[in-house]
């Protein structure tokens, strides 16, 4: 499998927003987190990101086609965390190693060391994907309603 991460600019913006609403429209249907699923945010959303300048969107692509996105938040100071928010994969690529490929590959650009990420306590599968890339429950927890719980996630 050839994996790429391939930069994303503003142009880009309205069909990372699309790919993003559809690859988190099930975990939204199922938990109804309106206020933190990356399905429910607005285009506006993703275009104020794609301004920061510390904010890198990746397109994942294997062989020809764009299969996912990932953003990295990365200020570039040694003394913060670089930031996974959020990774997806569209479903009928999922569960093919794609998500894992494609966090080495962003650990390869911005660094080995020094990461950290959230990720829904209740998705066993994200939870067994970010612990086979060597990230860490760090004990805390966000409860967002009834249904789910964030969970932080570091990698030293």
């Amino acid at each position: 499998m050839d994996l790429k991460l391939i930069r994303a600019g503003l142009k880009d913006g309205e069909r990372l927003w699309k790919m993003q609403v559809e690859a988190f429209s099930d975990m939204y249907n199922k938990y109804h987190d309106t206020n933190t699923s990356p399905a429910a945010e607005p285009l506006s959303k993703i275009i104020e990101r794609l301004k920061q300048p510390f904010t890198y969107y990746y397109f994942i692509q294997v062989d020809n086609d764009i299969v996912g996105a990932v953003r990295v938040i990365d200020d570039k100071k040694s003394d913060r965390a670089k930031k996974i928010s959020p990774i997806f994969v569209m479903p009928p690529y999922r569960r093919k190693g794609i998500a894992l490929k494609a966090i080495r590959k962003a650990e390869d650009i911005h660094g080995n060391s020094n990461w950290e990420l959230e990720t829904v306590l209740q998705e066993t599968g994200s939870c067994r994907l970010y612990e086979k890339a060597g990230y860490r429950q760090t004990g805390k927890i966000t409860v967002i309603n009834d249904k789910m719980t964030l969970v932080l996630y570091k990698k030293d």
